[in-house]
């Protein structure tokens, strides 16, 4: 029987949003306790708040939107890969990676360890020639347990850019701790939404 791992963080108003983001909040539009005929919440949220899929148009004014992008590469066979560092995942990390093979990749670091509700400016990120071997070897998604493929104070995000022109889509702050590498199903959709990215529920599914 196969078994699904939950990969997604649990949105709450505790949770640690990149510095200077849009914090997430949630109020009660009406509510049965008090003679509603239903409970209704309003939520104020970053697109890119917990496990989220980016956007080319989060980095290109002239990218296409979260909504626009092909639903097929958020379905399917994807690799786990675990990498021990908090900083630059190099090629060499993935020597003995059959990349060819992979069409997506998910790297589990120790930011899978860090609480939801705590921010750790330190975590891995992709080289940009790393980023660069992914595309050229065939990758069409690549996901990652930190809050970015890009070092935290980057401004030029050379990373995503890369991933972009290679047309590789784009998974943030996954929930890892938990899966052992190897092979499995993902199922991570975003909203169909006109904005620069969006929270997903994203699961790995055993394929036996």
């Amino acid at each position: 029987m196969p078994r699904i791992h939950d990969i997604t963080r649990t949105i709450t108003p505790d949770v640690a949003e990149w510095p200077g983001d849009t914090r997430f909040s949630q109020t009660w539009v009406s509510r049965m306790e008090q003679g509603d005929s239903v409970n209704v919440t309003a939520l104020t949220l970053s697109p890119h708040t917990g496990t989220h899929a980016d956007a080319p148009l989060h980095y290109n004014s002239a990218g296409l939107a979260i909504g626009e992008l092909p639903l097929a590469v958020f379905i399917g066979p994807a690799t786990v890969v675990e990498i021990d560092t908090r900083d630059a995942v190099t090629q060499a990390h993935l020597a003995g990676v059959a990349l060819g093979s992979i069409e997506r990749l998910l790297i589990k670091t120790p930011a899978s360890l860090r609480p939801t509700e705590r921010w750790d400016e330190a975590f891995a990120f992709l080289a940009p020639e790393t980023a660069a071997l992914l595309g050229e070897s065939g990758v069409r998604l690549f996901g990652t347990d930190a809050p970015s493929v890009d070092p935290m104070h980057s401004k030029t995000l050379d990373a995503h850019h890369t991933l972009d022109r290679y047309n590789v889509f784009i998974l943030e702050s996954l929930a890892l701790a938990d899966v052992p590498p190897g092979n499995y199903e993902l199922i991570a959709l975003p909203l169909k939404l006109t904005v620069d990215g969006s929270p997903i529920r994203a699961i790995l599914r055993t394929l036996k």
